[in-house]
C-alpha cells in the first residue's frame, strides 16, 4: 500500500475513533443526563414513587386506583393527571423500580422551543433530531422531548433488557412455528 494511502486511512481511522470518543463523553462544561424530575427518580420503588406523586402539590394522585399492571405480570403503570404545567405523567415500573418516566406538559402554559432550548443549553445539543422528537442519550439514560411536547426519561438498560427478552421470546415462537410447520 503507497505511503499517501496509509496516511489517509490511518486519518480516517483516527477521525472515526475521535467522534466515537465524543459520542462516549460528554462536552466540557455540560452536565450528565438527568435521572429525575421533580422528585421522581429512575428506579425509585413503587411506594416510594407513590409517596413522592401524593406529596406533590403538581398532580392529582388518587392513590392505587391510579396504579395498574400490565400484562407482563413484573411491570406497573402509574398514570397521574397533573395540574397547572404538568397534563400528565406516566411511569413505567419493572420488578418494583422506575424504568420509564413521561410527562405530558400543558402547552398552553409551556412550550417546545423553550423546552428544548434549556435542555440543549444545560446537556448539549441532541443525539437525534426529527419533526416529531429530540433524542438525548449517554450510557445509562435516554432522554426525549417529544412534539406537542412530552418528556421521557428511560433508564436504557433496563429497556434494552426488556427488548432483549422480547427478542428472545419472538425468536422461540418463530422456531415453534417453524417445527410444526415441518411435522405437516
Amino acid at each position: 500500500m503507497p505511503v499517501r494511502q496509509f496516511a489517509f486511512f490511518a486519518a480516517l481511522l483516527f477521525l472515526a475513533r475521535s467522534v466515537v470518543a465524543q459520542e462516549d463523553a460528554l462536552a466540557p462544561g455540560m452536565a450528565a443526563l438527568p435521572r429525575s424530575f421533580r422528585g421522581f427518580n429512575l428506579g425509585m420503588g413503587l411506594d416510594e414513587l407513590k409517596a413522592t406523586l401524593a406529596a406533590d402539590n403538581e398532580f392529582v394522585f388518587r392513590g392505587d386506583r391510579d396504579v395498574s399492571f400490565l400484562p407482563d405480570s413484573n411491570q406497573n403503570l402509574v398514570d397521574s393527571a397533573g395540574r397547572g404545567m404538568i397534563k400528565r405523567a406516566f411511569f413505567q415500573l419493572k420488578d418494583g423500580a422506575v424504568f420509564v418516566m413521561a410527562f405530558d406538559m400543558n402547552t398552553e402554559k409551556i412550550d417546545h422551543y423553550s423546552v428544548f432550548t434549556a435542555f440543549s443549553a444545560k446537556y448539549g445539543g441532541p443525539l437525534a433530531l426529527n419533526p416529531r422528537q429530540s433524542e438525548w442519550e449517554d450510557t445509562a439514560t435516554r432522554v426525549f422531548i417529544e412534539r406537542p411536547l412530552t418528556v421521557k426519561y428511560i433508564d436504557k438498560n433496563v429497556f434494552d433488557g426488556i427488548v432483549s427478552e422480547s427478542r428472545a421470546g419472538e425468536s422461540s415462537a418463530v422456531m415453534q412455528r417453524q417445527e410444526l410447520l415441518e411435522e405437516f
